[in-house]
């Protein structure tokens, strides 16, 4: 094993002569240039800071803008300084020439030309933000006939245009996105009580609706109030709670309950050797935090028109769940220049910089390829050390301030928490395999969402899992953003690694290795056994939740979104149904269901739910189980309800983030709420969501389908429950991630998978449409 290079920049013996220095002009040289990267980052942020800080305003329009008005003044003989220069001259001593005079009032001139333009200028800034802001709180267009676009809509898409300024970076929206709207107390007990009717008999529904109604009496507006009042001075009324007590908070293992996967390409293998690509990916990722840094990525845009907030991108890299008693922090570092990687069993710092540059793919193999051939043996402790931030959170809160607040323990834990991001060259094979594509699948799967239970850092906003095969996958905390984020990372690395960066005819990257490149450091660890019973205990308790996971994938490939809209229904609203009617065919009942939706239309926005579990897809449902004649209109009604269920999420009209916040209002006035209470403790037990492919011009998905991520999973949220998560892949594929408990006799991912096979293939039957057509 290489170990890092020991560059002394300087050494000094002091002899009868005097003191004999020796420098050591290659690490000055390095110094030097880690120096100069450091300060061209500090600058690149200072001035992205100052464009976004004045967007939609730019240097050239504040230019403009000065010199017209200059240009307007004297022309007309005005006085830019309203008479204030003219006073000061008149207080000028008189014993200055009067050439000198002169020129001291035109200086005035010039500055006060200057200091009015920039005001002018700053005001005109801030009328077309306040204007794009009014624009963007209109959401009349979500409510269009998917294909056509009413003339109000047209010139409402223009002025945002107009409004939107010129090449906008990452940020630049931020300040121009509306705040969260607070629902009124009423709506959100009236849209609740519609989603309880289908799963409540008369009874029940009667005592939920008497709890509702006097909670909407008495109890509700007085925690309005108060949440009114956050949504008036913090940018967004549910972000931070939600952060705090869904996720930090949380004392149980974030491994299958919280943390999350995504797939690499199902059927297409740039190369069998892991090194390579693990070189290509990691370029990739620290390409893609360059831009990030430099805010050059674009900002996601609805039809190309409408802004999406984009704060979550900021603590993407150099960012780690940190472990407390009673809740998490997030650790988040300006910078960090290099990555931390485990293989079997050893911890490696692995530098990403060298001679002033990032490392180039070949490179990083190179690093890889070194740590591959390490034949070192694990230090007592060391292998299953990352089993700690699979268990619960406590014990690994009181775990690290004991054993790993001093020496050399805190040292290579920091090394691991300020990483850019964490690395698992797995020793497995992991592989979509046609002989036997439902047990490679799951079992693919599975690794991705929790491996061994010791061999990733689920601390790490992100894992990149590289499989001993070549194949890969990532694994992400949940705490930091939602899934659309990290998916946005890895479009990006797929569509750069087998086109853009690609391999040569031998599987290694392109380019040459480096002669002089430093190794990477072998992180020393001191791990006392009392540590050890800690590390062995929070293992169990990963395992029994590892093992308890039954993962099912299912490559849909009868039809996909092609088919769907000639059919002239949302491709979602038709998914869900197929859920919901799966769901009853799998346990003969509905259930409370979960299908996540996004709220970044409003600054800091996060995610709302829409409960996909209607009445009016169970009557739906209930025509298809009863072989009932009307079922394509029935169907129809539906479709369209879910979508404008989806609608209102979208816009801040959802019930689920209004009932949260105004629990946590209520636990602060010590305010006890018997239909808070119940609402918040009613399970989930079909929780949903779709992968959005969000980047669709990097790949081309009419010639080459297969090349695009095969979505991801997550561990079911109730026990009895099931974790329904699916991407929509160009025309004609679905593939659909399943997820349950073994422990549970009421599901079975396999079972479930098979009904929503049948039940995708029973509503397009509906519509009586050939496939044969697509073809």
């Amino acid at each position: 094993m290489a170990e890092a290079h020991q560059a002394v920049a300087f050494q000094f013996t002091v002899t009868p002569d005097g003191i004999d220095l020796q420098l050591c002009h290659e690490a000055l040289r390095q110094i030097y240039l880690s120096g100069l990267h450091s300060w061209k980052k500090r600058f690149i942020r200072f001035k992205n800071g100052m464009l976004t800080g004045v967007y939609p305003g730019s240097p050239g329009g504040f230019m403009v803008v000065v010199v017209s008005y200059m240009s307007y003044n004297k022309y007309n003989q005005l006085d830019p300084s309203l008479g204030l220069i003219a006073k000061l001259g008149q207080h000028l001593p008189i014993r200055l020439v009067a050439t000198c005079r002169l020129t001291l009032i035109m200086m005035y001139k010039i500055v006060g030309g200057v200091l009015v333009g920039t005001g002018l200028w700053v005001t005109i800034i801030m009328i077309m933000r306040n204007v794009l802001k009014c624009l963007l709180s209109w959401h009349g267009w979500m409510h269009a006939r998917h294909g056509s676009v009413s003339l109000s809509t047209r010139l409402w898409m223009l002025f945002v245009k107009v409004f939107s300024g010129r090449k906008p970076m990452l940020y630049s929206f931020q300040n121009s996105l509306p705040r969260l709207p607070v629902p009124s107390i009423k709506d959100t007990c009236s849209r609740y009580l519609e989603s309880v009717r289908p799963l409540m008999d008369d009874e029940q529904y009667e005592r939920m609706k008497g709890l509702t109604k006097d909670f909407e009496k008495n109890l509700g507006p007085r925690l309005q109030w108060y949440l009114k009042l956050k949504s008036w001075w913090a940018s967004n009324y549910v972000s931070d709670w939600w952060e705090e007590y869904i996720y930090l908070r949380g004392r149980g293992p974030i491994m299958v309950n919280s943390n999350y996967y995504a797939m690499d390409f199902l059927y297409v293998f740039p190369t069998s050797i892991q090194a390579a690509r693990a070189g290509n990916a990691i370029h990739a990722i620290m390409l893609y935090r360059r831009k990030l840094d430099r805010a050059q990525i674009k900002p996601l845009m609805l039809l190309h028109t409408i802004p999406m907030c984009s704060a979550q991108y900021e603590r993407m890299f150099n960012t780690s769940r940190v472990p407390g008693v009673d809740t998490d922090t997030l650790q988040h570092m300006n910078e960090s220049k290099h990555i931390a990687v485990y293989h079997k069993g050893r911890f490696y710092k692995v530098w990403m910089f060298y001679d002033g540059r990032l490392l180039l793919p070949r490179e990083i193999e190179q690093q890889m390829e070194r740590i591959l051939a390490d034949p070192s043996e694990p230090m007592p402790g060391e292998e299953m050390l990352a089993a700690l931030t699979a268990g619960d959170r406590t014990p690994w809160a009181k775990a690290r301030e004991t054993y790993f607040s001093r020496g050399k323990n805190k040292q290579s834990l920091d090394a691991i928490e300020k990483a850019a991001f964490f690395v698992t060259l797995d020793d497995t094979e992991q592989r979509y395999d046609t002989n036997n594509p439902v047990k490679s699948l799951d079992s693919y799967a599975k690794s991705l969402l929790h491996g061994k239970c010791y061999d990733r850092w689920f601390d790490k906003t992100f894992n990149l899992i590289v499989f001993k095969n070549g194949t890969m996958g990532l694994n992400a905390e949940h705490s930091w953003a939602d899934a659309p984020i990290i998916g946005h990372l890895w479009e990006h690395v797929l569509s750069m690694d087998p086109v853009k960066l690609g391999y040569n005819e031998d599987g290694h990257c392109r380019g040459q290795t480096h002669p002089n490149l430093p190794g990477p450091q072998r992180l020393q660890w001191d791990i006392p056994s009392e540590c050890t019973e800690v590390i062995q205990s929070s293992l169990t308790v990963a395992r029994t939740l590892a093992d308890d996971v039954d993962c099912h994938i299912i490559p849909f490939s009868d039809f996909g979104k092609g088919l769907i809209k000639r059919c002239r229904t949302s491709p979602d609203a038709f998914i869900q149904i197929a859920l919901q009617l799966a769901h009853y065919r799998d346990k003969g009942k509905f259930c409370l269901t979960y299908e996540a939706s996004m709220t970044r239309l409003f600054r800091e926005g996060r995610t709302e739910t829409v409960r996909s579990c209607t009445i009016e897809t169970c009557a739906f449902v209930r025509s298809m189980i009863r072989d009932e004649t009307e079922r394509l209109k029935l169907l129809k009604v539906a479709a369209e309800k879910h979508q404008n269920m989806y609608r209102l999420a979208m816009t801040g009209e959802g019930i689920d983030r209004h009932l949260f916040c105004l629990y946590v209002v209520s636990k602060y006035l010590g305010e006890d709420s018997p239909f808070l209470k119940e609402v918040l403790s009613e399970p989930w037990r079909l929780s949903t969501s779709q992968t959005p492919l969000q980047q669709v011009e990097l790949f081309d998905l009419v010639k080459h389908p297969e090349y695009v991520s095969s979505g991801g999973g997550f561990g079911p949220v109730a026990d009895d429950g099931y974790g329904v998560s699916y991407i929509i892949v160009g025309e004609n594929l679905i593939n659909f991630h399943i997820s349950s408990k073994h422990s549970s006799p009421e599901t079975d991912s396999h079972r479930f998978g098979a009904n929503i096979r049948q039940a995708m293939l029973d509503l397009l039957d509906l519509f009586q449409i050939d496939k044969k057509d697509m073809k």
